[in-house]
């Protein structure tokens, strides 16, 4: 048979084996670039090329009903900075110019006129005053965005192949989220210790299931990250969004998210974008910069998943907006009031936070935000995660715990999550999967201590001076059904866990000193 009729009755290529070419051609042209040699660079470029690719198969999308329905459709983004201006003829402006027309304040336009940059224009962006403001979301994505790209001439091959990825096509949104995810873990493992914005997705869907969020809830993460958490909120209630009106009220009033990173806060949206969400409701900026005082009844929200950044220090006008004896230098410390703060009242508004296990022992400052947790909300459950869940960028012990508001705290229980057989600690390449979390799954319902659960009076956890004053809130129990276990982890592994301690312990002395200090 003639080589041409072969290749004629080949299969065609399904959706996913087209567009895993696509991506995997992207990858290796901009390897050709000095600059986009890692995951770190080449994922940030791929990543604002299909948001902008995906704006305009939407705005296309857009024009059409509104056409259809005889009405003016107003751009979101103004000729000739539109994907299709300048990006969709493969023979189109390339090279050095390419590269003027997107870096640039001032450039000469693929129109040929002369004007502001394509970066420097979709930060000029601005909504006009009503509704959710899609421009002001395009502009906060590309505030402090960088072109990594060098070349115009190997952008310009990426450009051609992003171009045959359609986002007007449901099949091929559905699809390109899937392999997403895969990126930004890919994009995880290359970050080191600047992944923190990934959380592993077995412990992000654990979480989504117990807390079960339901259909006209409000779901928030003020630390959103690539928006995992949202991500799979949006997937569990999707099923039930069976109506015209349960779909508006899932795409329009119960997501919401906060990021202060511009490379995450583009990644998530980006994320939600490809899971479906049509406008994605992600606050840029710090969520940490209001007084708690100002935080009311409008902004409490019946449920709130999250993995706040643990480990780092806010700046002095950060920690002025919380109570005088409750300011930390733990930014995980300062998220937990935040999160109790817009945590809706009533009996309904529930939480899963993801927290280092400093928190649990620390005493001091933490420990008087913990009694406050324990008398004014309900701390249920807290698993304890095993070592390495959080590799590659962290060895911290870390802990889930849930709590809600419908009443003050009586039993905690607490399930500690197993390794498998054999195993010392979770790493990079043999991550938690999430199969190994249905045993706690299946306890969540019917709970029994066993070898991995058991339960503590809560309010016998809270110790106070003569005074009355908190002095501890210790939660950091140990399972009484371990107690003949040996540590089998490597000696170095066990020092730099008794480190850890140490190291929060002198912490917690440093804010004692420092509140005396401010008290004589």
């Amino acid at each position: 048979m003639p080589p041409r009729e072969m290749k004629r009755n080949k299969a065609p290529k399904t959706t996913a084996q087209r567009l895993d070419s696509v991506i995997k051609s992207a990858r290796n042209k901009m390897r050709k670039d000095r600059e986009l040699k890692t995951d770190l660079t080449r994922l940030p470029t791929l990543t604002w090329l299909m948001f902008l690719k995906f704006v305009d198969d939407m705005e296309r999308v857009h024009e059409d009903e509104a056409v259809l329905a005889g009405e003016t459709y107003r751009n979101l983004i103004d000729p000739p900075y539109r994907w299709r201006d300048w990006a969709s003829d493969p023979g189109g402006i390339t090279g050095p110019d390419l590269l003027s027309f997107i870096n640039g304040e001032q450039a000469v336009r693929s129109d040929g006129t002369q004007g502001a940059g394509l970066f420097a224009y979709l930060r000029s962006l601005r909504g006009n005053g009503q509704g959710r403001q899609h421009r002001d979301v395009v502009s906060a994505v590309f505030r402090d965005l960088r072109n990594y790209a060098t070349s115009g001439y190997v952008l310009r091959d990426v450009i051609n192949l992003v171009n045959d990825i359609h986002f007007d096509s449901t099949e091929d949104i559905q699809t390109l989220g899937r392999m997403y995810e895969t990126l930004l873990r890919e994009m995880r493992d290359a970050a080191g210790q600047n992944g923190e914005f990934y959380t592993p997705r077995p412990v992000v869907r654990f979480m989504v299931e117990v807390i079960d969020p339901k259909l006209g809830e409000t779901v928030l993460d003020p630390a959103c990250g690539t928006g995992g958490f949202l991500a799979a909120a949006f997937d569990h209630m999707r099923p039930n969004a069976d109506t015209v009106e349960k779909r508006e009220i899932l795409q329009r009033s119960t997501l919401r998210g906060g990021e202060d990173s511009s490379l995450p806060f583009l990644l998530a949206q980006m994320n939600l974008l490809l899971h479906g969400l049509e406008a994605p409701e992600i606050e840029f900026g710090n969520a940490l910069r209001f007084k708690l005082t100002e935080i009311g009844e409008r902004d409490r929200v019946e449920v709130i998943l999250t993995n706040p950044p643990f480990g780092g220090e806010e700046e002095a006008g950060i920690l002025t907006n919380f109570p005088d004896d409750r300011r930390t230098a733990e930014t995980a410390l300062l998220f937990l009031q935040l999160i109790m703060r817009r945590l809706k009242r009533g009996g309904n508004g529930r939480a899963g936070v993801v927290v280092p296990h400093g928190i649990l022992f620390g005493d001091g400052i933490a420990a008087r935000i913990k009694a406050d947790l324990l008398e004014q909300f309900n701390l249920h459950t807290i698993i304890r995660l095993p070592d390495g869940t959080f590799a590659p960028y962290t060895d911290i012990p870390t802990n889930i715990i849930f709590f809600d508001t419908s009443g003050p705290t009586r039993d905690i229980w607490y399930w500690e999550q197993p390794l498998p057989e054999g195993r010392r600690k979770y790493s990079k390449t043999q991550p938690l999967q999430y199969d190994e979390l249905r045993a706690c799954l299946e306890w969540w319902c019917s709970r029994e201590e066993g070898p991995n659960a058991w339960k503590v009076w809560g309010p016998d956890l809270i110790k106070r001076d003569n005074q009355g004053r908190v002095i501890a809130a210790d939660l950091d129990i140990k399972n009484p059904h371990a107690k003949d276990i040996v540590d089998h982890r490597p000696p170095e592994q066990i020092l730099e866990s008794a480190i850890a301690k140490e190291m929060e312990i002198l912490r917690t002395l440093e804010e004692l000193k420092t509140l005396l200090a401010e008290r004589v």
